[in-house]
């Protein structure tokens, strides 16, 4: 039995995402998706996703932000310091709760913001909050992650061909047994200065296409949520 799991990272962070996340889910293959609470769109988002019940709903824990500038990595915000464990802790305890007022109940899964729980001290914290919860923390263990549905190179240059239906349909053809997430980021609309943007629209067109939702009948995977 092979099962996949799409989940659609960022959802909150601008009402195009909302919409893509949505339409992915209703016109495509995304089966999930991991809320931002702080961003702008974070309220709309939980609206939408009390009308798409089957859609599951995780915590991006977001602390903080970076992207490449003239080749070198540039942080463009910080919620806390991220180095400092009990400040670490205190915020993501903040957006749990946050989540909760938004949502009427407790994630599905946890997963954060370009991957900072893969280091100290948000690994520990988020580890410890998921055991608390009974959810699955995005890592190395079950479901298996799959980060290879990505529309950008090392150098921050766009790699279009990642992310294409013939890319992604090969992906799906691909998967090992046993259950697996794929990580997307789908949006309807993205902003000029977004550095990763149009790639968000290429996805989207990818998660909903019939070449993709062929691939995965045809290989008998069965999608799930969390």
């Amino acid at each position: 039995m092979r099962t996949l799991i799409v989940n659609a990272d960022d959802f909150g962070l601008s009402e195009g995402v909302n919409e893509g996340v949505v339409r992915g889910h209703v016109h495509g293959i995304v089966t999930s998706a991991s809320l931002m609470v702080w961003q702008p769109a974070a309220t709309t988002a939980a609206a939408a996703a009390r009308r798409h019940p089957r859609l599951s709903l995780g915590l991006h824990v977001d602390l903080a932000e970076w992207e490449l500038d003239g080749g070198e990595w540039r942080l463009r915000y910080g919620r806390v310091d991220i180095d400092d464990a009990a400040a670490v802790a205190g915020e993501v305890d903040r957006q749990l709760e946050r989540f909760r007022r938004l949502t009427g109940r407790a994630p599905t899964h946890l997963d954060s913001h370009q991957h900072l729980h893969r280091s100290p001290p948000l690994g520990g914290v988020l580890g410890d909050r998921a055991a608390r919860l009974g959810v699955p923390l995005r890592g190395p263990g079950e479901p298996r992650y799959c980060g290879a549905f990505w529309g950008q190179a090392s150098d921050g240059s766009p790699d279009h061909l990642a992310i294409t239906p013939s890319a992604l349909a090969g992906l799906i053809r691909e998967l090992p047994d046993g259950a697996t997430e794929l990580c997307c980021h789908p949006a309807a609309s993205v902003g000029a200065e977004w550095a990763y943007g149009e790639q968000r629209l290429a996805e989207l067109a990818s998660l909903c296409s019939l070449q993709v939702r062929e691939a995965v009948r045809a290989s008998g995977v069965r999608l799930l949520g969390f």
